[in-house]
């Protein structure tokens, strides 16, 4: 890792300077219209995060009608279709991970992300209709086919971010999108219980966040582009600015682009590059322990604690909203180290990463050392270590782009794909350590293994990571270049 002193020269970070004029132009006129579509992610990634969670909190009025409001039907659904409803999300949330990528770098991450998210908010209106008509075997089918439509989601905004953030404003940009993550579920959490017992019921969970969502997918319908060229109300000046600040990450043309086929994605050169399979290790890492957190301290809490934080709403939402707040102050710590010019991209996704990953390690195993009697100081230690979590928006969250930004949809498809199936396996190999969950030496190992995945997963990240874009971003045909560089278009 390289750092430099504050003011100092950084012939690696800074571009030529007829662009570093024009990214001083950008700084000085305030908010632009790539700020608003990073604003329509935000809302984006919002719904998706409130209807995924939206069956984990109306399940319990579901199955438990005097708990909310006794006027509305209850299911008679044992323990295993409960679990077989929430894991259900998944089946069809990993397989559309690796086809999105591709997708969105075809017709444009616009194209993708309204139309998952748009079925998706359908299908949540229509959830207790399904309930009601087809029980919990439609309501499964129903899940899955929602897990298919939001697994265009994270490849497709990382397509879309690509396209619309300059180098040095990708770290800020991309943790602004993606902290809808948690405040969609802070507001599901927070809300849930309140809309249960009202006169809508549990229904009206599902109502609301399918029919937000709609809103969403009609706004972003006339206002939200895939890239700057595609955008209408975009000015000169900030396209200029995007297209000259990306021109020396990516060599390609777009009216090249229109004239010729686009370029077939270098699988092989992907698939060997060391770079991109240590992304794929600190992705899967990091949601090793970040699921067996969120999936099993409230467990672990209740039995060992006595502290049945599930059934506080205030308790369940309080670690993701520490999350996003936190991911708002680590990014700007990192937009005031890149103005300055203290540190490098590589050595910032580094430092940003090994914060999100190896604080919570060390309080993980806090955790598992918290005596029954001290219930509040286990609830501080989940807060900072959520919170800090945060920070890894600013490490390998981001470096698809860095690595490749004409295929960092792919890019993002595969590693959250993999990511994914080591956030089913976690849970279940807690469940296979943990056989009596009173026992508190058996959820120590659960917390040393998870430790352990972030130690090595930021361990090879902070030695074999790179923030460079990787030769294989460009197409093997060298295009002419015209006078004024542009990037690709994504159609």
């Amino acid at each position: 890792m390289k750092l430099m002193c504050c003011g100092g020269s950084n012939d690696s970070m800074d571009l030529k300077n007829p662009k570093k004029d024009d990214e001083a132009e950008a700084k000085g006129s305030g908010l632009g219209v790539r700020h608003f579509q990073v604003f329509l992610l935000f809302c984006a990634l919002t719904v998706a995060y409130a209807q995924r969670v939206n069956l984990s909190v109306a399940v319990v009025a579901m199955l438990d009608s005097n708990s909310a409001n006794p006027h509305f039907p209850e299911y008679n659904w044992s323990d295993k279709i409960k679990s077989l409803l929430l894991s259900s999300f998944f089946w069809g949330y990993v397989v559309t991970q690796v086809p999105a990528g591709q997708l969105a770098r075809k017709f444009g991450g616009k194209v993708m992300i309204l139309s998952g998210l748009t079925i998706c908010s359908v299908l949540n209106i229509l959830t207790p209709l399904c309930a009601k008509l087809g029980g919990w075997q439609l309501v499964c089918a129903l899940r899955v086919v929602e897990g298919l439509c939001q697994g265009v989601v994270f490849p497709s905004t990382h397509t879309i971010l690509s396209q619309w953030a300059p180098p040095k404003e990708r770290a800020t940009l991309g943790t602004c999108a993606y902290s809808g993550n948690q405040f969609g579920t802070i507001i599901m959490l927070a809300t849930s219980g309140m809309l249960a017992a009202s006169s809508a019921g549990w229904p009206s969970i599902f109502y609301i966040s399918g029919g937000v969502g709609c809103v969403w997918s009609i706004v972003y319908f006339i206002w939200g582009a895939s890239s700057p060229s595609e955008c209408k109300s975009i000015s000169s000046e900030e396209r200029k600015l995007i297209e000259m600040a990306q021109a020396g990450e990516v060599a390609t043309v777009q009216d090249q682009a229109k004239e010729q086929p686009q370029p077939r994605t270098p699988w092989l050169s992907i698939f060997t590059s060391p770079s991109f399979l240590v992304l794929i290790v600190a992705h899967s890492t990091h949601n090793w322990g970040f699921w067996t957190l969120l999936t099993e301290i409230p467990s672990y809490m209740k039995n060992i604690l006595g502290k049945d934080i599930k059934s506080n709403a205030l308790l369940s939402s309080l670690p993701y909203f520490c999350m996003f707040c936190m991911s708002f102050v680590f990014s700007a710590i990192s937009a005031q180290l890149n103005n300055r010019n203290c540190i490098s991209t590589g050595t910032s996704r580094k430092l940003f990463n090994t914060i999100g990953t190896w604080i919570p390690m060390v309080t993980l195993i806090g955790l598992g050392y918290t005596g029954a009697d001290q219930g509040t100081l286990a609830v501080v230690l989940l807060c900072f270590t959520v919170g800090t979590n945060g920070a890894t928006y600013l490490g390998f969250n981001m470096n698809h782009i860095d690595l490749s930004p004409n295929f960092a949809g792919i890019l993002m498809g595969i590693t959250n794909c993999v990511g994914n199936i080591m956030s089913i396996i976690a849970p279940l190999v807690v469940g296979v350590i943990v056989t009596d969950e009173k026992d508190p030496d058996l959820w120590r190992i659960v917390f040393f293994i998870a430790a352990g995945f972030y130690l090595v997963g930021n361990g090879l990240f902070v030695i074999f990571g790179k923030a460079e874009v990787q030769p294989w971003n460009d197409p093997p045909a060298k295009p002419r270049r015209n006078s004024t560089p542009e990037v690709e278009s994504q159609h």
